[in-house]
């Protein structure tokens, strides 16, 4: 039976793809076969085979099924800012049930773990009426939440945690990455979403000033998720 998940953050740039690509390695240790999709992205870079991402080329180097570049990313959207914003600048619509058309056909190939990286964070908007959470509900998947641990990452963390649920979805674990090294309190906050959140933890990765230089797979418990 495929895992698959969808990996959210309690903001941008907390460390989705740094997770994300660690449980791709940690899966692939296990001898499972894995996929990955970021089915938007703002940010890209023109190259010579056309826009690319590098986070989604991270997740491309991650998986061990060969997806072409354009499955794992099928929007890419060059403007660096809100999803809905750089493709209105580009005159491109995204509506949820377009990007879960793109995420099914790759589903579909039912590797044994699969994960699907979300833009930013829960709420994140994709056109005026629809944002990431839709998508999420359309594909009905468990949801991994990254918590960027940094001040005010207790209130981000519980409240995408009760969006997840509120919409009706599973938050399968969490992940803490120690993003601001001078946070006060760490432990301490730590304790606290260890005894509130309500859903396994698959690790805590320490601030690290060169996160690609580390092997992060051993830093998590892919087994919580494969129980």
């Amino acid at each position: 039976m495929s895992a698959q998940f969808f990996v959210t953050g309690t903001d941008t740039d907390v460390g989705k793809t740094l997770i994300s690509t660690g449980l791709l390695y940690a899966a692939g240790s296990k001898g499972l076969s894995t996929s990955a999709l970021k089915p938007i992205s703002a940010g890209c870079e023109q190259t010579p085979d056309g826009l690319r991402n590098e986070d989604a080329l991270l997740l491309q180097a991650a998986i061990n099924t060969p997806l072409s570049y354009e499955q794992i990313n099928p929007v890419a959207l060059e403007p660096a800012m809100a999803p809905h914003v750089a493709a209105e600048q580009v005159q491109k619509r995204i509506t949820a049930d377009r990007l879960a058309g793109f995420c099914r056909g790759v589903l579909m190939k039912r590797t044994d773990f699969a994960v699907v990286e979300g833009a930013g964070g829960w709420l994140v908007p994709l056109n005026s009426r629809e944002t990431m959470a839709d998508l999420v509900k359309l594909l009905s998947l468990p949801v991994i939440l990254v918590v960027g641990m940094r001040l005010g990452c207790l209130n981000h963390a519980l409240l995408t945690a009760q969006a997840i649920r509120r919409d009706g979805l599973a938050l399968a674990g969490w992940v803490s990455n120690h993003i601001d090294p001078n946070m006060p309190a760490y432990q301490e906050s730590l304790d606290t979403l260890e005894q509130t959140l309500g859903a396994p933890c698959l690790g805590h990765i320490p601030f690290l000033s060169d996160p690609q230089g580390i092997d992060i797979q051993t830093l998590l418990d892919i087994d919580k998720l494969l129980d």
